[in-house]
């Protein structure tokens, strides 16, 4: 359980350097909200819903983790007792 949980977090915290990486390369702070690639954004990287205020990187990156290893633990947590239920 434990393993997964912090499989969750590696890749969630990979995911939102991606989109870091990605917004500068592309210079995407001209994004606007009918943008398509801001829904996928914003899907994936939860904290990008606070877009409208200065965020820093490393924020981002930590909330980032910190919300998948939460959804992590929910998920995990239920398969067990769902697993015993049977």
């Amino acid at each position: 359980m434990k393993r997964r949980i912090g499989l969750w977090a590696i890749v969630s915290f990979l995911v939102a350097g991606s989109w870091a990486l990605y917004a500068l390369a592309a210079k995407l702070p001209s994004l606007t909200s009918g943008d398509p690639i801001l829904y996928l954004v914003r899907l994936t990287c939860p904290i990008a819903i606070f877009s409208s205020y200065p965020i820093r990187l490393y924020w981002v990156l930590l909330a980032n983790t910190v919300t998948y290893a939460l959804v992590a633990l929910l998920f995990e947590t239920l398969r067990q007792k769902l697993r015993q239920a049977r």
